[in-house]
């Protein structure tokens, strides 16, 4: 009916009418906080391009950890960056490497908080790329035994969920099998699975020093144009034993989210990444906008999209607002 019959404005009048018809509803459950590990004790290394985040060692990383489970946060995602770098990042998947350590201790400290493990090599490799350089190229196939070694070594520190963030083909199939044959066929995977080679990671790569030494990484993330190219990447990995999957990046990617979703129909995460993260910080400190309001109506927006789960920066500052 025409005015002044309907009146769109009835259910905006005040905060309890338009929580009561809201259609896109975020929880601090839904929220994954990204940390970043480091070796020693009581270190707290601020990140300067990302205000807020710090390289931490274990015993800081717990107590950042229990700030979160007691705001609501469901879960925690791990970086590693180890005391040494190799050719091909053995502290990646070494049983006594930096993220196994930290995963017992969280898990000793807080056992009800999901603890996910991100595997990939590029924090651990001299090289900066993700997997087995040789002659400048990644070698996929040889790449694929250490990511499931790196996996089977998280599971069984305890790590609730396996991230895979590599981009390697066949890494979901090589990662499950050998989760399955080291009795951890409860393990679930969730894949990257449509991982873009975008410039919002800058922030990230100095947080976790994981700036490859040459090249880029262009020849094994996906091109930004693409989403038909992504809709199959998500049905292979699906196929090859992805329990959910993974959008990153996610603001400049939220069609791609809603098609994954339409598509799939299996839980879907997104990856609000480092740069959207810091654009905000940056935008908020200069007074150009409000920062806290803007990473809220950003985080709806994922959500939106059909994101289920959304890795994000903010959990820790913005879960209080949403609880």
């Amino acid at each position: 009916m025409s005015f002044p019959i309907t009146r769109m404005r009835r259910f905006r009048r005040t905060p309890e009418l338009r929580a009561l018809v809201r259609e896109a509803r975020l929880t601090p459950a839904q929220l994954v906080l990204p940390l970043f590990v480091c070796h020693g004790e009581n270190v707290e290394r601020p990140v300067a391009s990302m205000p807020g985040c710090a390289q931490q060692s274990v015993d800081r990383l717990v107590a950042t950890a229990g700030q979160a489970a007691r705001r609501g946060v469901g879960s925690v995602i791990l970086f590693g960056i180890p005391a040494h770098k190799d050719p091909l990042g053995s502290e990646g998947y070494a049983d006594d490497g930096i993220v196994p350590r930290a995963v017992r201790a969280l898990k000793s400290a807080h056992p009800s908080l999901v603890v996910w493990a991100d595997v990939c090599l590029c924090e651990y490799t001299s090289h900066g790329h993700c997997g087995v350089l040789r002659e400048g190229y990644v070698d996929n196939d040889a790449t694929l035994p250490l990511l499931s070694r790196a996996a089977v070594a998280y599971a069984r520190a305890g790590a609730d969920v396996i991230a895979p963030s590599d981009m390697m083909d066949g890494r979901i199939a090589a990662i499950r099998a050998a989760l399955d044959q080291a009795d951890r066929a409860l393990t679930p995977i969730v894949s990257y699975a449509a991982k873009y080679a975008s410039a919002f990671y800058g922030p990230f790569r100095e947080a976790a020093e994981s700036t490859p030494q040459s090249g880029d990484r262009r020849g094994y993330q996906m091109d930004p144009p693409n989403v038909e190219e992504a809709l199959r990447e998500v049905a292979l990995d699906i196929e090859e034993g992805a329990d959910a999957v993974m959008v990153k990046p996610a603001l400049a990617y939220l069609d791609v989210i809603w098609r994954v979703k339409e598509r799939f129909g299996l839980p879907v995460a997104a990856y609000n990444v480092s740069g959207e993260y810091s654009i905000l910080k940056a935008a908020g400190e200069r007074g150009w906008l409000d920062a806290e309001r803007a990473a809220l109506e950003v985080l709806t927006a994922i959500r939106r999209a059909g994101a289920d789960i959304i890795l994000t920066y903010h959990a820790l500052e913005l879960a209080e607002k949403l609880g």
